[in-house]
């Protein structure tokens, strides 16, 4: 009995090291491309992700505040730099069930059955927001193909969710391999200046350590968000 005891012991003890080696190397992966303290949980797992699948961590950009020509910033979650253009990801955590087309402004979320609703911006618009934001900036680089990944993390089930744009993808994490690799496997994209993408980007992710800028962001987003006056990004 205490044999099989200590055996059970033992076998936590080491379940458990070995849970924290693999966090520990995870972590130390993700420092090659971001800080563990920027952003959401959900966008350092996809960063992760995207590491594993050998993706250049100096071609991941997350935690995205970016300056609009009207001086205003932009949030955006994650950007990845690649031969064949760029890809935008907005990252959402959410459970229970999804509701929403394109043409629709706020999507909802159901929980409980159907006994909590909420509604929340839609992802596709947002996306876009942000993409518009960035092809404002890269006017060295007009005709760069820009895709829109939005990944859900979290226990949600998409119902009756549609979308018809080209280029725009809804996917929950165990998709995201397969599309990164096939739009990743696309021919050369007609770049026009790499150096100001990789500029503009760059710029971005610094202005996230800058606290005026981020609190300014956040205000605005919650803002819009409570008031419904603007598009919350």
């Amino acid at each position: 009995m205490l044999a099989a005891q200590v055996i059970l012991f033992l076998g936590i003890v080491a379940a458990v090291a070995y849970r924290c080696y693999v966090n520990a190397r995870n972590n130390e992966l993700i420092e090659q491309a971001t800080s563990l303290s920027r952003g959401e949980r959900s966008e350092r797992r996809l960063v992760l992700k995207l590491l594993k699948m050998g993706v250049n961590p100096r071609a991941i950009f997350h935690d995205i505040y970016l300056q609009k020509p009207n001086g205003e910033y932009t949030q955006i979650d994650l950007a990845v730099a690649t031969s064949a253009g760029l890809i935008v990801f907005e990252v959402k955590d959410y459970g229970g069930w999804i509701f929403g087309n394109e043409g629709q402004r706020y999507w909802t979320k159901v929980l409980a059955y159907g006994r909590l609703k909420s509604r929340f911006y839609n992802p596709i618009m947002q996306n876009n927001g942000h993409i518009r934001a960035l092809r404002s900036r890269l006017t060295q680089n007009p005709d760069i193909p820009i895709y829109s990944v939005i990944v859900f993390y979290g226990n949600c089930i998409f119902r009756n969710v549609s979308y018809y744009s080209e280029d725009t993808y809804i996917l929950h994490p165990r998709e995201v391999n397969g599309v990164v690799s096939e739009l990743m496997s696309r021919p050369n994209a007609d770049f026009g200046n790499k150096h100001e993408i990789m500029d503009v980007l760059t710029q971005a992710v610094r202005n996230g350590n800058d606290p005026e800028i981020v609190a300014w962001q956040h205000r605005t987003a919650s803002r819009s968000a409570r008031y419904g006056t603007s598009r919350p990004f």
